[in-house]
Protein backbone atom coordinates (compact mmCIF):
# COMPACT_ATOMS: atom_id res chain seq x y z
CA UNK A 1 0.00 0.00 0.00
CA UNK A 2 2.55 2.25 0.94
CA UNK A 3 4.21 1.57 -2.49
CA UNK A 4 1.36 2.59 -4.46
CA UNK A 5 1.05 5.22 -2.61
CA UNK A 6 4.38 6.60 -3.06
CA UNK A 7 4.02 6.15 -6.71
CA UNK A 8 0.91 7.84 -7.09
CA UNK A 9 2.62 11.07 -5.39
CA UNK A 10 5.60 10.63 -7.52
CA UNK A 11 3.69 11.11 -10.34
CA UNK A 12 1.66 13.87 -9.45
CA UNK A 13 5.14 15.35 -8.15
CA UNK A 14 6.32 15.06 -11.60
CA UNK A 15 3.97 16.70 -13.51
CA UNK A 16 4.30 19.54 -10.91
CA UNK A 17 7.86 19.49 -11.26
CA UNK A 18 7.97 19.92 -15.12
CA UNK A 19 4.87 22.07 -15.24
CA UNK A 20 3.77 25.74 -14.38
CA UNK A 21 6.54 27.31 -12.32
CA UNK A 22 5.67 30.03 -10.32
CA UNK A 23 8.96 31.14 -11.01
CA UNK A 24 8.04 32.14 -14.60
CA UNK A 25 5.38 34.83 -13.08
CA UNK A 26 5.85 38.22 -14.65
CA UNK A 27 4.82 39.78 -11.27
CA UNK A 28 7.00 38.17 -9.14
CA UNK A 29 10.96 39.19 -8.28
CA UNK A 30 12.96 35.96 -7.24
CA UNK A 31 15.64 37.86 -5.34
CA UNK A 32 13.78 40.72 -3.41
CA UNK A 33 10.46 39.11 -2.01
CA UNK A 34 7.83 41.86 -2.15
CA UNK A 35 5.30 42.93 0.24
CA UNK A 36 2.17 42.39 -2.09
CA UNK A 37 -1.07 44.56 -1.10
CA UNK A 38 -3.05 44.67 -4.70
CA UNK A 39 -5.94 42.94 -5.88
CA UNK A 40 -4.69 39.55 -6.95
CA UNK A 41 -7.48 39.00 -9.59
CA UNK A 42 -5.35 41.53 -11.36
CA UNK A 43 -2.39 39.51 -11.07
CA UNK A 44 -0.95 36.58 -12.92
CA UNK A 45 -0.70 34.04 -9.75
CA UNK A 46 -4.06 34.98 -8.64
CA UNK A 47 -5.69 34.40 -12.11
CA UNK A 48 -4.05 31.45 -12.38
CA UNK A 49 -5.85 29.95 -9.02
CA UNK A 50 -9.07 31.39 -10.41
CA UNK A 51 -8.70 29.40 -13.72
CA UNK A 52 -7.42 26.04 -11.40
CA UNK A 53 -10.80 26.73 -9.36
CA UNK A 54 -13.41 26.66 -12.62
CA UNK A 55 -10.97 23.49 -14.31
CA UNK A 56 -11.05 21.34 -10.35
CA UNK A 57 -15.10 22.14 -9.98
CA UNK A 58 -15.74 21.23 -13.56
CA UNK A 59 -16.66 17.43 -12.73
CA UNK A 60 -18.36 18.15 -9.68
CA UNK A 61 -15.86 17.27 -7.20
CA UNK A 62 -12.45 17.77 -5.84
CA UNK A 63 -10.44 14.80 -5.38
CA UNK A 64 -7.40 14.29 -2.39
CA UNK A 65 -5.01 14.39 -5.31
CA UNK A 66 -6.67 18.01 -6.94
CA UNK A 67 -6.72 19.52 -3.52
CA UNK A 68 -3.06 18.42 -2.86
CA UNK A 69 -2.11 20.08 -6.17
CA UNK A 70 -3.53 23.16 -5.17
CA UNK A 71 -2.30 23.50 -1.18
CA UNK A 72 0.94 22.85 -3.29
CA UNK A 73 0.28 25.81 -5.65
CA UNK A 74 -1.06 27.96 -2.91
CA UNK A 75 2.31 27.95 -0.90
CA UNK A 76 4.68 27.87 -3.98
CA UNK A 77 3.22 31.26 -4.66
CA UNK A 78 2.74 32.21 -1.71
CA UNK A 79 6.82 31.50 -0.71
CA UNK A 80 7.55 34.51 -2.65
CA UNK A 81 6.26 37.22 -0.78
CA UNK A 82 6.94 39.04 2.61
CA UNK A 83 3.66 38.55 3.35
CA UNK A 84 3.75 34.71 2.16
CA UNK A 85 0.78 34.18 4.47
CA UNK A 86 -1.70 36.83 3.76
CA UNK A 87 -1.10 36.01 0.13
CA UNK A 88 -1.97 32.56 0.47
CA UNK A 89 -5.20 33.27 2.58
CA UNK A 90 -6.19 35.41 -0.46
CA UNK A 91 -5.26 32.90 -3.15
CA UNK A 92 -7.58 30.07 -1.43
CA UNK A 93 -10.33 32.81 -1.15
CA UNK A 94 -10.41 33.81 -4.87
CA UNK A 95 -10.17 29.73 -5.38
CA UNK A 96 -13.24 29.32 -3.00
CA UNK A 97 -15.06 32.51 -4.69
CA UNK A 98 -13.99 31.40 -8.07
CA UNK A 99 -14.78 27.64 -7.90
CA UNK A 100 -18.53 28.60 -7.76
CA UNK A 101 -19.49 29.83 -11.30
CA UNK A 102 -17.95 29.47 -14.88
CA UNK A 103 -19.59 32.86 -16.36
CA UNK A 104 -16.58 35.06 -16.37
CA UNK A 105 -13.96 32.28 -17.23
CA UNK A 106 -13.47 33.56 -20.44
CA UNK A 107 -13.16 37.71 -18.61
CA UNK A 108 -10.52 35.74 -16.43
CA UNK A 109 -8.66 34.62 -19.34
CA UNK A 110 -8.35 37.48 -21.24
CA UNK A 111 -7.11 39.21 -18.18
CA UNK A 112 -3.98 36.98 -17.79
CA UNK A 113 -3.99 36.39 -22.17
CA UNK A 114 -2.90 40.89 -21.42
CA UNK A 115 -0.69 39.43 -19.25
CA UNK A 116 1.22 36.78 -21.35
CA UNK A 117 0.29 38.33 -24.79
CA UNK A 118 4.13 38.13 -25.77
CA UNK A 119 4.75 34.91 -23.63
CA UNK A 120 3.41 32.15 -25.96
CA UNK A 121 5.18 29.39 -24.27
CA UNK A 122 4.38 30.51 -21.01
CA UNK A 123 0.27 30.16 -21.91
CA UNK A 124 0.88 26.87 -23.32
CA UNK A 125 2.91 25.88 -19.94
CA UNK A 126 -0.51 27.36 -17.93
CA UNK A 127 -2.57 25.37 -20.34
CA UNK A 128 -0.49 21.95 -19.37
CA UNK A 129 -0.90 22.70 -15.49
CA UNK A 130 -4.55 23.09 -15.79
CA UNK A 131 -4.51 19.98 -17.65
CA UNK A 132 -2.63 18.06 -15.22
CA UNK A 133 -5.39 18.98 -12.63
CA UNK A 134 -7.98 17.50 -15.18
CA UNK A 135 -6.67 14.54 -15.51
CA UNK A 136 -5.36 14.12 -11.78
CA UNK A 137 -7.71 12.09 -10.88
CA UNK A 138 -7.37 9.88 -14.03
CA UNK A 139 -10.74 10.66 -15.13
CA UNK A 140 -11.21 13.58 -18.11
CA UNK A 141 -14.75 14.35 -17.98
CA UNK A 142 -16.81 15.68 -21.11
CA UNK A 143 -17.35 19.07 -18.71
CA UNK A 144 -13.66 19.20 -18.21
CA UNK A 145 -12.62 18.98 -22.29
CA UNK A 146 -15.39 21.50 -22.51
CA UNK A 147 -14.24 24.22 -19.56
CA UNK A 148 -10.40 23.83 -20.65
CA UNK A 149 -11.39 23.71 -24.56
CA UNK A 150 -12.57 27.02 -23.61
CA UNK A 151 -10.08 27.84 -21.23
CA UNK A 152 -7.29 27.15 -24.53
CA UNK A 153 -9.69 29.35 -27.02
CA UNK A 154 -9.85 32.43 -24.95
CA UNK A 155 -6.02 32.30 -24.16
CA UNK A 156 -5.37 31.96 -28.06
CA UNK A 157 -3.61 28.28 -27.62
CA UNK A 158 -3.30 26.84 -31.13
CA UNK A 159 -5.48 23.85 -31.40
CA UNK A 160 -2.96 21.45 -32.18
CA UNK A 161 -0.74 22.35 -29.19
CA UNK A 162 -3.63 21.83 -27.26
CA UNK A 163 -4.79 18.53 -28.40
CA UNK A 164 -1.08 17.61 -28.66
CA UNK A 165 -1.31 18.17 -24.70
CA UNK A 166 -4.29 16.26 -23.91
CA UNK A 167 -2.39 13.45 -25.82
CA UNK A 168 0.17 13.39 -23.60
CA UNK A 169 -1.66 13.27 -20.69
CA UNK A 170 -4.13 10.50 -21.65
CA UNK A 171 -0.88 8.27 -23.02
CA UNK A 172 0.33 8.53 -19.91
CA UNK A 173 -2.22 7.63 -17.76
CA UNK A 174 -3.07 5.01 -20.18
CA UNK A 175 0.55 3.74 -19.76
CA UNK A 176 0.12 4.27 -15.94
CA UNK A 177 -3.08 1.70 -16.08
CA UNK A 178 -1.64 -1.13 -18.09
CA UNK A 179 1.57 -0.92 -16.19
CA UNK A 180 -0.80 -1.34 -12.86
CA UNK A 181 -2.65 -4.23 -14.04
CA UNK A 182 0.46 -6.12 -14.94
CA UNK A 183 1.64 -5.75 -12.00
CA UNK A 184 -1.38 -6.49 -10.04
CA UNK A 185 -1.20 -9.96 -12.15
CA UNK A 186 2.32 -10.04 -11.11
CA UNK A 187 1.14 -9.64 -7.51
CA UNK A 188 -1.41 -13.06 -7.72
CA UNK A 189 1.63 -14.95 -9.53
CA UNK A 190 3.57 -14.06 -6.26
CA UNK A 191 1.14 -15.51 -4.05
CA UNK A 192 0.74 -18.28 -6.06
CA UNK A 193 -3.39 -17.14 -6.36
CA UNK A 194 -5.65 -16.17 -9.13
CA UNK A 195 -8.02 -12.90 -9.34
CA UNK A 196 -11.10 -15.22 -9.19
CA UNK A 197 -10.10 -16.72 -5.76
CA UNK A 198 -11.95 -15.26 -3.03
CA UNK A 199 -10.57 -13.30 -0.12
CA UNK A 200 -10.01 -15.98 2.49
CA UNK A 201 -8.48 -18.34 -0.57
CA UNK A 202 -6.07 -15.57 -0.79
CA UNK A 203 -5.23 -15.16 3.15
CA UNK A 204 -4.88 -18.51 3.68
CA UNK A 205 -2.15 -18.61 0.61
CA UNK A 206 -0.03 -15.45 1.93
CA UNK A 207 -0.26 -17.09 5.29
CA UNK A 208 1.16 -20.47 3.83
CA UNK A 209 3.94 -18.40 1.67
CA UNK A 210 4.74 -16.40 4.77
CA UNK A 211 5.57 -19.16 6.85
CA UNK A 212 7.38 -21.15 3.77
CA UNK A 213 9.57 -18.19 3.21
CA UNK A 214 9.74 -16.60 6.97
CA UNK A 215 13.92 -16.06 7.37
CA UNK A 216 13.54 -16.97 11.23
CA UNK A 217 12.04 -20.34 10.25
CA UNK A 218 14.69 -20.71 7.67
CA UNK A 219 17.14 -20.23 9.90
CA UNK A 220 15.78 -22.18 12.74
CA UNK A 221 16.01 -24.96 10.04
CA UNK A 222 19.99 -24.26 9.72
CA UNK A 223 20.07 -22.66 6.18
CA UNK A 224 23.03 -20.89 5.19
CA UNK A 225 23.38 -17.22 5.45
CA UNK A 226 22.51 -16.79 1.48
CA UNK A 227 19.71 -18.79 1.70
CA UNK A 228 18.60 -16.79 4.49
CA UNK A 229 18.98 -13.55 2.59
CA UNK A 230 16.94 -14.62 -0.33
CA UNK A 231 14.05 -15.82 1.81
CA UNK A 232 14.44 -12.20 3.08
CA UNK A 233 13.79 -10.75 -0.34
CA UNK A 234 11.11 -13.00 -1.13
CA UNK A 235 8.89 -12.44 1.93
CA UNK A 236 9.68 -8.80 1.15
CA UNK A 237 7.81 -9.11 -2.04
CA UNK A 238 4.76 -11.71 -0.44
CA UNK A 239 4.18 -8.85 1.49
CA UNK A 240 4.07 -5.94 -1.35
CA UNK A 241 1.95 -8.40 -3.13
CA UNK A 242 -0.58 -9.01 -0.81
CA UNK A 243 -0.86 -5.28 0.08
CA UNK A 244 -1.29 -4.11 -3.39
CA UNK A 245 -4.11 -7.13 -3.70
CA UNK A 246 -6.03 -5.65 -0.61
CA UNK A 247 -5.22 -1.99 -1.90
CA UNK A 248 -7.07 -3.28 -5.35
CA UNK A 249 -10.06 -5.14 -3.86
CA UNK A 250 -10.64 -2.81 -1.46
CA UNK A 251 -9.72 -5.29 2.00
Amino acid sequence: MKLLFLLVVGVVLYFISKSYKTEKFENIKLNIKENFNGDLMNHEAGLLIALMAKVAKADGSVCELEAQMLKHTFTDISRHFENAEEVREKLKEIYKTEKESFDNTVEICEKLYKITKHDYAKRVKIMEYLLNLAFIDKEFSQTELMITEDIATALKIKRPDFENLINVFENFYRDQKNSQAVTIDKAYEILESSASDDDNTLKKNYRTLVKKHHPDIISGQGASQNIIDEATRKLQEINEAYELIKKERNI
